[in-house]
């Protein structure tokens, strides 16, 4: 019985790694972003990500950092720091890795000067609207995003935002953005990034 299950954990920890998941200790969380590198990412676009202070920023062009691996069941835990003119977002599932928008992922918005605030800061684009809508600008702000199926849950800064079920996308990898604020404008800093699967 024990040689069976070191086999059965053997072969779930070699599953997991060929998906992409790089299991670390007890807690399963992988660290995509600490403020050193950029290794787990691809970048699509042309926004201006660059490493400072250990955060990764952009406030220029337009743009995304995909990551280099899918999933389909997952917890994201991710820091980041906006200005009030900042227009970014993690995009999950993101069905096409190089032409990721709000048709064909879900995205998980930073934006707190939206025209359109029932889809501002804390909401899913088109999927879930937040009410009343936090605001994220000139502070550092934690989003948890947990990914169960059809169930998606937004949490931000320890409040929920959004709690659906809908299974449009299924599986992919996700991205963070960087797009034109308010007048063209904005920053967003991304200082820690981890995922586990479930």
């Amino acid at each position: 019985m024990k040689r069976r299950s070191f086999i059965a954990a053997g072969l779930s920890f070699a599953a997991a790694t060929t998906l992409g998941t790089h299991v670390s200790g007890q807690s399963g969380w992988t660290v995509l972003f600490d403020g050193k590198n950029l290794d787990h990412w691809n970048p699509v676009g042309n926004a201006n990500w660059r490493l400072e202070d250990g955060s990764v920023v952009a406030d220029k062009g337009v743009g995304f950092l995909v990551s280099k691996h899918s999933y389909t069941n997952f917890e994201i835990k991710a820091e980041f720091w906006a200005d009030d003119a900042a227009n970014s977002g993690i995009f999950i599932r993101c069905s096409d890795p190089q032409k990721i928008n709000a048709e064909n992922s879900y995205e998980v918005n930073i934006y707190d000067g939206r025209p359109d605030p029932s889809y501002g800061t804390g909401a899913i684009v088109n999927f879930a609207k937040v009410s009343p809508m936090p605001k994220a600008g000139g502070k550092w702000n934690t989003f948890e995003i947990t990914a169960r199926g059809a169930q998606l849950v937004v949490v931000m800064n320890g409040t929920k935002t959004v709690d659906i079920q809908d299974s449009k996308f299924a599986s992919g990898p996700f991205a963070l953005q960087y797009g034109a604020g308010v007048g063209g404008a904005g920053v967003i800093k991304w200082r820690r990034v981890e995922i586990r699967t479930l």
